[in-house]
């Protein structure tokens, strides 16, 4: 993983050169070329997967599966939530880490959120944010997805500090349990993938402008103004085909994801 951030960070180096069409995306050629990479390789393999977990593993051992990676990223938000000084939000992140840890059989059932404990994960993106990173460039991770420089940043950070071979014994063990985790989180999100598919033209746009909108709601910040679609819909309709498209069947981006 390592490894793979670095090569991410030496692309950006090449793409500095590339004109944008977006402020907030000055990367789009190389991130819609991991865009299409990533694309491809869920469809072949991720999702195939993802698909073949739902289908023989029972949807209880599914939730289990998915509270321990979540009580495992509760230790990090609270954390990243003392790093910022945010009393009230460490002290509930602890107390979601205890009660799920004992009570919720080591993560297995997250008992913390029916108590009324808040779900609010936060990461080193969100700290370097907190201490004035406010603004950052849109960039497309291989295998990872849709990613900022400042979150990618953190991410790198948080992998190079984290004492992999402590917590799983092996760094063997961590990679199994690093893939394990992307195939609950992919297996939650089957059937998104055909949504977009349905509701936009350009797959690349809608997934990035959703998640830059998601993201400045995270941090509190106002939304990111998107532009003005400049695809022409007649273009996409086959002149020979004699068909023409209804003047209000071009779909616009969502204002909110």
């Amino acid at each position: 993983m390592k490894r793979l951030l670095v090569v991410t960070c030496s692309l950006l180096l090449s793409a500095c050169a590339s004109v944008p069409n977006n402020a907030q995306d000055p990367f789009e050629p190389m991130n819609r070329a991991i865009f299409g990479f990533n694309d491809t390789a869920d469809r072949a393999v991720v999702k195939p997967v993802a698909k073949a977990y739902r289908a023989v593993t029972p949807q209880p051992v599914r939730t289990a599966v998915g509270n321990v990676f979540d009580n495992v990223r509760d230790v990090y938000s609270a954390a990243n939530n003392a790093l910022q000084g945010n009393g009230e939000r460490t002290l509930n992140d602890v107390m979601r880490v205890t009660f799920n840890s004992t009570f919720g059989l080591f993560g297995l059932i997250d008992i913390a959120t029916p108590m009324g404990l808040k779900n609010n994960k936060t990461t080193v993106g969100d700290t370097l944010a907190h201490y004035g990173w406010k603004e950052s460039n849109y960039l497309v991770l291989p295998l990872l997805g849709p990613s900022t420089v400042r979150d990618a940043t953190g991410l790198t950070l948080t992998f190079t500090a984290e004492p992999t071979d402590k917590m799983y014994s092996s760094y063997r063990n961590a990679a199994a349990a690093l893939v394990l985790d992307g195939i609950s989180r992919r297996e939650k999100l089957l059937g998104l993938d055909d949504a977009v598919d349905q509701a936009a033209i350009d797959n690349y746009r809608y997934v990035r402008d959703a998640f830059l909108q998601v993201r400045a709601y995270q941090l509190g910040q106002e939304p990111p103004k998107q532009q003005e679609d400049d695809i022409n819909i007649d273009d996409l309709v086959d002149k020979n085909s004699g068909a023409a498209a209804p003047a209000s069947s071009s779909p616009a981006i969502p204002a909110t994801p």
